[in-house]
């Protein structure tokens, strides 16, 4: 077998022998480096991930109040950092522009959130982060992949963006909406919010386009909704990139979607019932300029 010479070990690596042989070096790591996942858990994500593979892009669409769900995201991407096989993982949870890419492996929690801007009122920290830093300590580039907030209101009245899914398409995706909003929503509302979705799901097909390599994975964590093969990301990657779209999804029983929706369903266990609802029943102003997520 051969091995990698020195020069060009991951810098990682050179950092913790450094620590070993002196005690320290420039960027002290926060956390321990997380090598390759072990136990039963990980080694069921292992061959869950392997049936899937090769790929260029690998969606992981979860239920964001899971947390076996982030679990297995963090599972994901040890395993493909561990191998050399991961370019990228592309977030939901921070808006496109923003990078981890400047930042060495032995950046600090803090520095990280900073680079990505991170709101922990909306994406809490103790949820994503170990998915995050475990990228970060293997020298992989984390991305900001969501439509700004600034850019939403501009969205809501873009009707090109209405010929971006075909037109059973689009439907579909407007009738996701009055669900996922429990049919609150003023119906005069229903095709401006439909128009952020298709935008968000562009914004992050444009952010996985430019981060691909050729021979390695990157990994998409979003929402179920947007790894939807019929109505989300998927439609707006480019023909040559190879996609495989998961669903996390709590509980053994069948989805409501259609059987192309994903790839495969990965089940974890259930959740007690929560009632979504319960926050949306207050009415919503018809204009209002924010924008709720709208998918699961």
């Amino acid at each position: 077998m051969a091995y990698l010479p020195l020069p060009h070990a991951p810098a990682w690596l050179i950092c913790a022998a450094s620590l070993a042989l002196a005690g320290g070096c420039t960027g002290r790591l926060e956390a321990p480096i997380l090598g390759q996942p072990s136990g039963s858990a990980a080694t069921a994500t292992a061959a869950r991930l392997d049936a899937l593979l090769p790929a260029d892009v690998l969606l992981l669409g979860e239920q964001h109040d899971a947390p076996d769900h982030q679990h297995i995201e963090q599972q994901v991407v040890a395993l493909l950092s561990s191998r050399g096989q991961l370019a990228a993982v592309a977030l939901e949870m921070a808006d496109t522009g923003l990078s981890t890419a400047t930042l060495g492996p032995g950046a600090t929690e803090e520095q990280v959130r900073q680079a990505l801007k991170w709101n922990d009122k909306g994406w809490p920290w103790a949820a994503y982060g170990p998915a995050v830093m475990t990228a970060v300590r293997a020298d992989v580039p984390v991305l900001g992949a969501n439509l700004p907030r600034v850019q939403m209101q501009g969205r809501m009245a873009d009707s090109n963006l209405d010929i971006r899914l075909p037109e059973p398409a689009l439907k579909a995706q407007q009738q996701a909406i009055r669900l996922g909003h429990c049919n609150l929503l003023p119906e005069s509302q229903i095709t401006p919010m439909a128009r952020i979705q298709i935008a968000k799901d562009i914004s992050m097909a444009d952010a996985i386009h430019q981060a691909a390599l050729p021979g390695r994975v990157v990994v998409l964590l979003t929402g179920s909704g947007h790894a939807d093969r019929n109505l989300g990301v998927p439609r707006h990657l480019p023909t040559g990139l190879k996609a495989r779209a998961v669903h996390l999804r709590s509980g053994d029983g069948t989805g409501h979607e259609k059987a192309d929706a994903f790839d495969d369903v990965w089940s974890t266990p259930v959740r007690p019932a929560t009632d979504y609802c319960a926050t949306l029943r207050q009415p919503i102003k018809p204009g209002a300029a924010s924008a709720p997520e709208t998918q699961p």
